[in-house]
């Protein structure tokens, strides 16, 4: 304790007892970068000047929700001026996954495809019209198999995202056994795509040493940094994130990685170009004979299912 406190006069004590907070609490405190959103100053990603080499990347997007991948031919690719390479799952350095929480969703897609609209190829090239020609080009062709479409398919043939989770107390099925009344019921919740104004945007600049610097528009940096270093097969301490500002996400932008592809050339890179699936809730509750006031048991199953074959 100091031995030099200040003294205060009773004046002074009442006069701070008066004023209001000084601190942020209570008080509208206007945005960091408010006067710069309004003006126009602000900058994104998309709004940094091009680096002398940079290549654009455009994907080439899976036309099925659900087939087996039997020829790629990229060939056609390298006919369109500007295209200066054709990344395949076979180019990946590292793993070929970026699964937020578990494996499962390879970055490019190796033997099949598994939703409409899954990466197959990207291409490289020094403008975005060329990168999306080059994609176009590209002869991609299936063996079409049977998709699933909703949840309670999946359901009904095991098909989940990830195994089951029960989450219950009690003996659940003895309390159902002997209410005198059930109440059933299911409901859907379907699955919803954030509309955001900065759309899925990165860019990458390599460094020395296979270090990498990424811009990127995300909600989870360290995510980003982390699957970056796994598909190219380095040390996370060799990838550093930059993250200012995004222009919207809603959750949109924070498991989904589109930086990965831009990191393969050796050139800086920025991507030219999410799935979401469905809930399906059903609840049983079990009443006693004096109805819905004495709630004696209630078992609820919220499962998650992919709309697609796995």
């Amino acid at each position: 304790m100091s031995h030099n406190r200040p003294e205060l006069n009773e004046q002074v004590i009442k006069a701070q007892h008066a004023a209001a907070i000084q601190s942020g609490v209570g008080r509208s405190n206007k945005h960091e970068s408010a006067e710069k959103h309004v003006s126009g100053e602000a900058r994104f990603i998309d709004d940094k000047p091009e680096l002398p080499g940079l290549l654009h990347l455009c994907p080439r997007l899976s036309e099925h929700a659900h087939a087996r991948i039997t020829r790629i031919d990229v060939g056609p690719c390298y006919a369109i001026p500007g295209v200066v390479s054709v990344l395949t799952w076979q180019d990946v350095p590292g793993i070929n996954d970026v699964g937020p929480l578990e494996p499962g969703d390879p970055l490019l897609a190796h033997d099949k495809v598994e939703y409409l609209g899954q990466i197959v190829i990207v291409v490289a090239a020094g403008s975005p019209d060329a990168a999306r020609a080059g994609a176009a080009a590209a002869v991609i062709e299936y063996e079409v198999l049977e998709p699933l479409l909703d949840v309670e398919q999946a359901l009904a043939q095991n098909s989940f995202v990830q195994e089951p989770h029960v989450h219950q107390r009690g003996d659940v099925e003895a309390a159902l056994a002997r209410a005198p009344h059930r109440i059933t019921g299911s409901f859907p919740i379907g699955g919803q795509e954030h509309f955001y104004l900065e759309t899925q945007t990165a860019l990458v600049i390599p460094g020395e040493d296979q270090q990498l610097q990424v811009f990127s528009s995300t909600q989870n940096p360290t995510e980003v940094q982390k699957l970056v270093a796994e598909v190219m097969g380095i040390s996370m301490n060799q990838v550093t994130i930059d993250m200012r500002r995004m222009g919207g996400g809603f959750g949109g932008k924070e498991t989904r990685l589109r930086a990965s592809p831009a990191c393969a050339p050796s050139s800086p890179a920025r991507p030219a170009g999410q799935r979401r699936c469905g809930f399906h809730a059903v609840t049983t509750c079990a009443l006693p004979a004096n109805g819905i006031r004495s709630l004696s048991a209630t078992r609820s199953a919220l499962r998650m299912m992919g709309c697609c074959a796995g």
